[in-house]
């Protein structure tokens, strides 16, 4: 598991340390460095896959399109190039990138010259970031789709959701592939007892959309349909309809839950903005599962703009106070808010404490106060 990651001179990030635990949250504005931290840990893997020795990280990579190297370093540095360290449960490690021959329009940079990368190669295939037990999920998934593609390499031997630019292209063919899977007892739904990934999924899909079920047609080699029927009150099943004809977000969210319902203890999952397309019903929900897998020893990082995943962690925090059966303990979540400070553009991030009582005392301005500033003008006090 990873525990705390420093960024120095990348983007707008000049001198960032992050505490992480089994479920992380990024908050703040829109661009304040929330994206581009967890663009550090995109680039590291992809050199790993690409067997590099981190010799080079290539900015215009599978997973993140970056640009130049202009694009990629802090402008006010003061050297051509950035660092990242990270500590594990296994290990520590370092790694230096430098602009060595002052060509700012390469699409990849290069390890330090000046300063070797600290890496133990023996632990690292063990570490959850380069390993297969992982997984990205971007904001630009991928909605409905009349096919969706198959790959069996990346599904069966790499068994990832996505490859692109974590649009989770192919979470059809995986949940396909693998839904004979047994889920982990701790994410069992309570209302569906059969313990296998396709039914689960549904089960946690019907607190999106009420009484909806995921069914998967294999086309051959052009791929996989994905349709959804319903369950009929006292006539069993209703006709099954095209994905594109049922609520965006039922599809949005799939990829969520089934990277959450297939991973096992030690699995790291990165997921931006969650609460996309869903109600805040189903977003509370759907933060329940997070909880629970984090909870379970699943190494959850996300990045989001919703009070209500914020509310709805304090809520799990809150059961688990008075009741460690269930939700999460506060000591396992960790919270922050990003904020740019104007004068040297750079990220600040200030960490988010949860108290006992599942509370947070006195947050800094911005954090997901609007609505009792929306209040405020409403009821004129």
């Amino acid at each position: 598991m990873i525990h705390q990651v420093k960024v120095n001179g990348f983007k707008s990030h000049k001198n960032t340390k992050v505490e992480l635990k089994n479920l992380t949250v990024l908050c703040g504005s829109n661009g304040v460095g929330k994206s581009s931290f967890i663009h550090v840990l995109l680039l590291l893997r992809e050199s790993y896959l690409k067997k590099t020795n981190f010799e080079y990280l290539d900015l215009l990579s599978n997973p993140i399109k970056l640009g130049t190297i202009k694009d990629a370093i802090y402008q006010e540095n003061s050297i051509d190039g950035f660092d990242f360290s990270i500590k594990t449960s296994l290990s520590n490690y370092s790694f230096y990138f430098e602009n060595s021959d002052s060509n700012f329009t390469k699409t990849l940079i290069h390890k330090s010259n000046n300063k070797p990368n600290e890496i133990d190669f023996s632990m690292i295939v063990k570490e959850n970031l380069f390993n297969l037990n992982y997984q990205y999920i971007s904001a630009a998934r991928l909605g409905p789709q009349e096919v969706y593609r198959k790959d069996d390499v990346i599904v069966e031997i790499f068994k990832q959701l996505s490859i692109i630019e974590g649009k989770a292209e192919l979470t059809v063919h995986y949940l396909y592939k693998n839904q004979d899977q047994k889920v982990h007892d701790k994410l069992i739904h309570p209302k569906q007892k059969i313990n296998d990934l396709m039914h689960q999924v549904s089960a946690w899909e019907k607190e999106i959309s009420e009484g909806v079920n995921v069914v998967i047609n294999d086309l051959g080699k052009l791929g996989y349909e994905l349709k959804y029927e319903f369950d009929n009150r006292g006539k069993g099943k209703t006709n099954q309809f095209y994905a594109s004809n049922v609520g965006f977000g039922v599809t949005y969210v799939l990829p969520i839950l089934v990277a959450i319902l297939s991973a096992e203890p030690g699995a790291l999952i990165i997921i931006e903005n969650p609460e996309a397309h869903l109600h805040p019903r189903g977003i509370a929900k759907l933060t329940e599962l997070i909880c629970k897998a984090a909870e379970a020893g699943i190494q959850i990082i996300i990045e989001t703009h919703s009070d209500h995943i914020i509310n709805g962690i304090l809520v799990q925090c809150k059961k688990h106070e008075e009741n460690n059966e269930q939700g999460i303990s506060r000591e396992n979540v960790s919270i922050y808010q990003f904020e740019r400070n104007e004068s040297e553009h750079c990220s600040v991030v200030q960490k988010i404490e949860v108290e006992e009582g599942s509370k947070i005392i006195n947050p800094p301005n911005g954090f997901f106060d609007q609505i009792q500033n929306d209040l405020a003008q409403i009821l004129g006090f």
